[in-house]
């Protein structure tokens, strides 16, 4: 960084064109040292990094200093990625808050506040969309969901 904090021009280019040409992804990061890991597993340190050259080498993790990332390919192995899911929540207007903070509590990807018909749009994943509907449903306040299930990203 420059004196003051600010980007000189080229850099600010520079940002613009990675997130032009860039996506969003996914990422499940665990952010836990290779010691932690291996006396988690009961195995020594030097297996592990064995163990995780061949995972990235596979393309099943990344891995930086201090994270691992599992990637899409890992979590498809895993039946973990099953694809996306939006639910559209009708709220009651006197319960607002309430359903809000208790919905913040849950596991879930993403809540928007949103203007129109509908109160929340959730983000979860399909594998989940019972146990998350039926949270959902618990609250008092709710007055209707409608689910949308994504079939593919274009």
């Amino acid at each position: 960084m420059n004196e003051g904090g600010t980007l000189t021009p080229r850099q600010l280019k520079l940002l613009k064109k990675l997130y032009q040409d860039g996506r969003t992804i996914e990422v499940h990061t665990v952010e836990k040292t290779q010691d932690e890991l291996s006396k988690e597993l009961g195995i020594t340190r030097q297996a592990l990094s064995n163990h995780l050259k061949v995972l990235k080498e596979l393309g099943y993790i990344r891995t930086g200093r201090g994270f691992i990332d599992l990637t899409d390919k890992a979590l498809e192995l895993l039946g973990e990625k099953k694809g996306d899911v939006f639910v559209f929540v009708k709220i009651e207007p006197t319960k607002r808050k309430q359903v809000y903070e208790a919905i913040r509590k849950l596991n879930l990807k993403k809540i928007y506040r949103v203007t129109g018909d509908i109160d929340l749009i959730i983000e979860a994943d399909k594998g989940r969309l019972d146990e998350i509907l039926e949270e959902i449903a618990s609250l008092d306040g709710v007055k209707e969901t409608n689910t949308h299930l994504v079939l593919e990203t274009l």
